[in-house]
């Protein structure tokens, strides 16, 4: 498909809006996935390319956060093995049943997830007491993360940093970064699908990666220098905006 300048620079700058919001709270396809739709790309194309852009995201934002120390690896491990099998698990799901029936149900969790983060008291970087072990969380609540994100998606990186806050205490940057991680593992998972078989826009994704690089870089530093003060308005803003959305869509 050929695209004017004026459009590539659109979709650009989306990107790097995308990667900074995706970064802090996640949500970022909300901004990307419509914008490729109304420069012309096919539904199914979009959703592909949105795979490609998006991951670059993820990646870049992990890889800033285990430079940083806010990630152990050997630590997270057995939680990254774990959603990426519960991601390819979705994958299949996603193949078998309508995902429509869940997206009846987003709107819901994105609100649970945004009145959370809303009256929570318990939202700042220090980490609390846990409530679960990271080896329980790794078995059992990050293969359904990792599923969640396979079969349908919308919301990961917000309900992955909600789990490590409510289960396992982190402190906000700290469930950020370890969200990031686990959101990246997962988008790995759809990628390798959507290039063996789906059909990519590679010169309107590779573009938009650069963007996606340039906001997830940016997002990752704000994370670390601001942290909650930050983290929670962004993920309240984000789910709600993202719920009304989806109402809109559904019911209006």
């Amino acid at each position: 498909m050929d695209f004017s300048i004026e459009v590539i620079v659109i979709l650009f700058f989306v990107a790097i809006l995308a990667g900074w919001v995706d970064t802090i709270a996640g949500g970022g396809g909300l901004l990307t996935l419509p914008a490729m739709m109304l420069a012309g790309l096919p539904p199914a194309t979009a959703v592909a390319t949105n795979k490609l852009q998006g991951s670059s995201g993820t990646f870049i934002a992990t890889m800033f956060f285990i430079k940083n120390g806010s990630i152990d690896l050997k630590e997270i491990r057995l939680s990254i093995l774990m959603t990426f099998l519960g991601a390819v698990i979705g994958g299949w799901f996603m193949l078998q049943i309508r995902a429509e029936y869940l997206e009846m149900l987003l709107p819901f969790l994105l609100i649970f997830i945004g009145l959370y983060f809303l009256f929570s008291p318990n939202i700042e970087n220090k980490d609390r007491k846990m409530k679960m072990r990271l080896s329980l969380f790794s078995l059992t609540i990050a293969p359904l993360l990792g599923l969640y994100d396979g079969f349908f998606g919308p919301g990961t990186g917000s309900l992955m940093a909600l789990s490590f806050i409510a289960l396992c205490g982190y402190g906000a940057s700290k469930a950020t970064a370890h969200a990031k991680i686990l959101n990246f593992t997962s988008n790995i998972s759809a990628l390798l699908y959507f290039v063996l078989f789906g059909q990519i826009a590679w010169v309107i994704g590779i573009i938009m990666m650069l963007g996606q690089i340039i906001g997830s870089f940016i997002g990752a530093k704000m994370v670390l220098e601001k942290g909650a003060s930050l983290i929670k308005p962004v993920v309240i803003t984000v789910c709600f905006f993202m719920a009304i959305q989806v109402f809109w869509k559904n019911f209006g």
